[in-house]
């Protein structure tokens, strides 16, 4: 177990963490403890958040992380589609979130109210940074995708199906990856 500071986490935070630890602050929430030491992790995670990011530099740090991750645990089953690990699944929307979150806090600091996945993009269509059809698609996919997953689970069967299945919800991520992570950050500002 890691203990520091709160005064020693923020600087950290500010000077040395690199992107993936900020990807991971999105997901970071305070589930047990203290009330008072609840509130503070919550204003240190959205000073963090909402700092100012180099969109084009954020955009390629994030889909380069996803790039190498994809290159360790994707394509494990041959023939198969992992519905977490591989192109168009779980860990793509989680992608996306967190490179939202991370990409436009800084300007809308509500944005790091929630870390999930759907309050994340229910927030990215209200304030108007993510259309809200293709928030409300992601959100779908990422439901359907995680209770699929859950599924398999609970039946003891590997999180692995054929390739055609899910093909939608495989093309609705993919085509918001493409939005979000491929094309050039300045198109999108």
């Amino acid at each position: 177990m890691l203990v520091s500071t709160f005064a020693a986490f923020e600087e950290y935070q500010r000077s040395e963490a690199w992107t993936w630890e900020h990807q991971a602050l999105v997901r970071a929430r305070v589930v047990f403890g203290a009330a008072a030491l609840g509130e503070r992790f919550s204003v240190i995670r959205q000073a963090i958040l909402s700092l100012p990011r180099a969109a084009e530099a954020l955009q390629t740090e994030v889909r380069e992380m996803r790039e190498k991750m994809r290159a360790h645990l994707s394509n494990k089953h041959k023939g198969r589609w992992d519905i977490k690990a591989d192109a168009g699944g779980i860990t793509d929307i989680e992608f996306i979130a967190q490179y939202l979150v991370l990409r436009y806090a800084a300007e809308q600091p509500e944005l790091t109210r929630w870390s999930d996945n759907v309050r994340i993009f229910e927030l990215m269509a209200k304030y108007h940074k993510m259309p809200a059809d293709e928030a409300q698609a992601l959100t779908q996919a990422y439901v359907t995708l995680r209770d699929a997953l859950h599924h398999r689970a609970l039946q003891e069967q590997p999180g692995h199906v054929e390739p055609e299945a899910y093909a939608a919800e495989r093309q609705t991520v993919l085509s918001s990856w493409q939005r979000w992570l491929i094309t050039p950050a300045s198109i999108l500002a």
